[in-house]
């Protein structure tokens, strides 16, 4: 998962349109089979959190992903309250979210219950920045979404999944 923001907020629309293409690049790294761009408003979020399915750690060794990887010309518009990398262990492939789906998250210090009637899948962080050590998340239909509290973020798919070519 990684997830960020820009401090130009007036570039978003290019920063779309380089994420789209980038997911399509991600999504052709051996070992990569799935990539999917997703954004929230909810505050103190990351307002950007891109979700990739990988066979292994050793992905991030590949020469190719190495070649590809990163933010390109938006690094420098990091906004750095908000980028962070981390790989996480629990689920063979990330859930797929259509349209009409949310993306529920939460950064626990340990796996929970269900949180606003919602059960979460818990994800045990691993590896690359390791900056909290459970991530919970559940995709449920926009229309059902219950209430919940300032530590669920809400984030809508703003690309489709990505569908890796190379296993």
């Amino acid at each position: 998962i990684s997830q960020t923001g820009v401090t130009d907020t007036t570039r978003e629309a290019e920063l779309d349109q380089w994420y789209y293409e980038h997911l399509r690049i991600m999504a052709s790294v051996p070992g990569v089979s799935s990539a999917q761009r997703f954004k929230t408003g909810t505050p103190g979020s990351p307002p950007s959190f891109a979700m990739y399915s990988v066979a292994s750690a050793a992905v991030f060794d590949d020469p190719y992903y190495l070649s590809v990887r990163g933010m390109g010309e938006w690094l420098p518009l990091i906004d750095h309250r908000y980028y962070r990398r981390n790989l996480f262990e629990g689920l063979e492939y990330a859930p797929v979210a259509e349209d009409k789906a949310r993306l529920l998250v939460a950064d626990r210090t340990q796996p929970e219950g269900a949180i606003g009637g919602i059960e979460f899948i818990w994800l045990k962080c691993v590896g690359v920045d390791r900056s909290t050590p459970y991530r919970g998340i559940a995709v449920v239909d926009a229309s059902q979404l219950p209430s919940l509290d300032a530590t669920v973020a809400v984030y809508r798919p703003v690309t489709p999944r990505m569908v890796g070519t190379a296993r």
